[in-house]
């Protein structure tokens, strides 16, 4: 079952969860075309280094180049807006042989920064993972529990920070979520949370670590060996069983919160390509996708296989801005 994230008993949005398959899909008929091949392929990254999304585009370059698919794959970053500076970037280029890391992030940072770059507007190629989020205090915190955090949130207001990735992507949806189910209504919500964004996840963990966030939200990859090594304590995690990566940490719905949330990633091309090398880069791909070398990367990041290409990514694209839209605002963070 392909999950939007979001249980239905925290929004309606989530009512309009997509069924989907995670077997690999056919790429796109050229439609007669001449066929295209990728010798070379350039990934930009929108986002700084150290989070999720640096680790996707960076494990992607390696595959490629070691399953000897591309002679080369360098790496861009282009952090800022949630990713839609580097969406922005994308908009321009002229190289059709490109890759843009995307992923449910986007999808809510567009809408809040109304960004006149869309996702619309690129060529949706393959959506590779989905990891669940974690929510983390740094070690000598007073929230032992998930509900201590949100009764701190709900007494104190702005005084409990919380830290995560950018503004309108899926850690920031998370809080929102928890705190409506906390009982907050929409108003309270939007002037008791404090959130600061981040454009990596490593500024999230200086931020822990510095004392200078009370709690932090991010993929499960992303604050895991903080966990591990006693720096952070993770508090739940937002799937709907344990994650392999912190087997003994609860699910946020075993802390008392119906809320189920997975933060989903893919790679989009420049718009306007055509239909032939759109389905060179789908065959791209659904060859690195299906490699063992892949299959090592996801089960070292703990990444959950949800591959998904050509019209039926494309579709489920669709369908996840209209559901995202629907839930930022339900909860407040868009008008």
């Amino acid at each position: 079952m392909r999950k939007l994230a979001i249980t239905a008993a925290v929004v309606a949005a989530a009512a309009l969860a997509l069924t989907g398959c995670s077997g690999q899909q056919t790429p796109a008929s050229t439609g007669g075309a001449a066929a295209d091949t990728v010798k070379d392929v350039q990934i930009i990254v929108p986002a700084d280094p150290g989070g999720g999304w640096d680790q996707t585009g960076r494990a992607i370059s390696k595959v490629v180049v070691d399953e000897k698919l591309v002679g080369s794959a360098p790496v861009t970053n282009i952090g800022g807006a949630g990713g839609t500076v580097g969406l922005a970037k994308l908009a321009n280029e002229k190289d059709p042989h490109t890759l843009m890391v995307t992923g449910l992030v986007m999808v809510g940072a567009q809408e809040l920064n109304a960004s006149a770059s869309r996702i619309a507007d690129t060529t949706p190629i393959a959506r590779l993972t989905e990891e669940p989020l974690v929510v983390v205090v740094p070690k000598d915190s007073p929230y032992k529990t998930l509900k201590d955090l949100m009764q701190g949130v709900e007494k104190d207001g702005q005084k409990v920070t919380i830290t995560g990735g950018s503004a309108g992507g899926a850690d920031h949806i998370l809080a929102g979520l928890l705190l409506g189910k906390a009982g907050l209504e929409q108003a309270d919500i939007a002037e008791k949370l404090n959130y600061v964004p981040n454009s990596g996840g490593g500024e999230a963990v200086t931020m822990l670590l510095g004392g200078n966030a009370k709690a932090g939200i991010s993929g499960v990859g992303e604050f895991a060996e903080f966990v591990k090594d006693g720096s952070l304590r993770a508090l739940a995690v937002s799937s709907d069983e344990a994650s392999p990566l912190l087997p003994d940490v609860p699910t946020i719905t075993d802390a008392g919160y119906d809320v189920v949330l997975t933060n989903w990633r893919g790679v989009l091309a420049p718009g306007g390509i055509t239909a032939a090398q759109k389905a060179a880069l789908t065959k791209l791909a659904t060859d690195f996708a299906a490699s063992d070398a892949w299959k090592a990367v996801l089960k070292e990041k703990a990444w959950t296989d949800a591959f998904l290409a050509g019209d039926e990514f494309g579709a489920f694209v669709k369908e996840n801005v209209t559901d995202v839209t629907k839930t930022l605002k339900n909860i407040g963070l868009v008008q």
